[in-house]
């Protein structure tokens, strides 16, 4: 399980993240959700190692995170950011490849074909990295991510990403759901950023709602993405109505604009 612990963290005395604890469990998709400026990515950053936790702790299956090694850590989670740049002329099949690096596994071209069959990336292999479209970046470092936790293993894992599918069409952005559900499978614990609230109601086993830095929400869908729950969080009116799949799904009600058009129509 990975799990944080009284996360608290300053830049120049101001709280970005207050006191947040979670836990992640092997086969849960865990989504942080959030306005702008709420700490999603610096509490990302905190859980993957980037940022050193100076007050509260992070632990990855019993063992806190300070004591791992890089290399060690890469075995046991993966990350994708919101943005990644690379200084030189990669293919996206030499891109895919790092996650080899990342997860110690000799050469496995069986491996690599597999993964990006499943990311719809196969054909773009030959293709630089700095030629594709944002979209087709995202899948490409996608396909490296898990490309590094592919492989089963007898410990629990975890995939942690960033916006993963912000500059995905809707027919990708659930195809990428759908791999992450699948992935869960592999005894793999999946913690991401997402802005689309539809997204999450469909796909999410857990909700963390952060606020100015602090949790204001965290448990399961149905009991956390409720109209009043999520209106406090965005300060914005939001109804939420109830899904097939008992999950719900999210409108959001623009005023200004039904009004505005109301008058136009008059």
């Amino acid at each position: 399980m990975l799990q944080a612990q009284d996360i608290h963290f300053c830049i120049r005395s101001m709280p970005i993240i207050n006191k947040a604890s979670i836990s992640l469990a092997p086969g849960e998709l865990t989504v942080i959700l959030g306005p702008n400026g709420a700490g999603k990515s610096t509490l990302f950053k905190v859980l993957a190692g980037e940022i050193p936790c100076k007050y509260g702790k992070v632990v990855y299956n019993g063992f806190p995170i300070s004591g791992f090694s890089a290399k060690n850590l890469a075995l046991v989670r993966a990350v994708m950011p919101q943005h990644s740049s690379l200084s030189f002329p990669f293919k996206a099949l030499e891109v895919v490849e790092l996650g080899l690096l990342a997860s110690g596994n000799s050469y496995r071209p069986d491996l690599v074909e597999e993964v990006m069959e499943e990311t719809q990336t196969l054909h773009l292999k030959e293709k630089l990295y700095g030629d594709l479209s944002g979209g087709e970046k995202q899948r490409v470092q996608l396909a490296r991510v898990l490309t590094q936790i592919w492989d089963k293993k007898p410990f629990s894992r975890y995939l942690l990403l960033d916006e993963p599918t912000s500059s995905m069409d809707i027919a990708l952005q659930h195809h990428v759901l759908r791999i992450i559900h699948k992935i869960k499978k592999r005894n793999i614990g999946v913690l991401a950023i997402l802005h689309d609230l539809n997204l999450a109601a469909n796909y999410a086993d857990k909700i963390i709602l952060l606020k100015k830095g602090s949790i204001i929400h965290q448990g399961p869908v149905n009991e956390v993405m409720t109209s009043a729950q999520l209106e406090q969080v965005f300060e914005h009116p939001i109804q939420v109505f109830s899904g097939s799949d008992k999950n719900p799904m999210i409108i959001q009600s623009i005023p200004f604009i039904q009004n505005h058009l109301e008058i136009k129509l008059a």
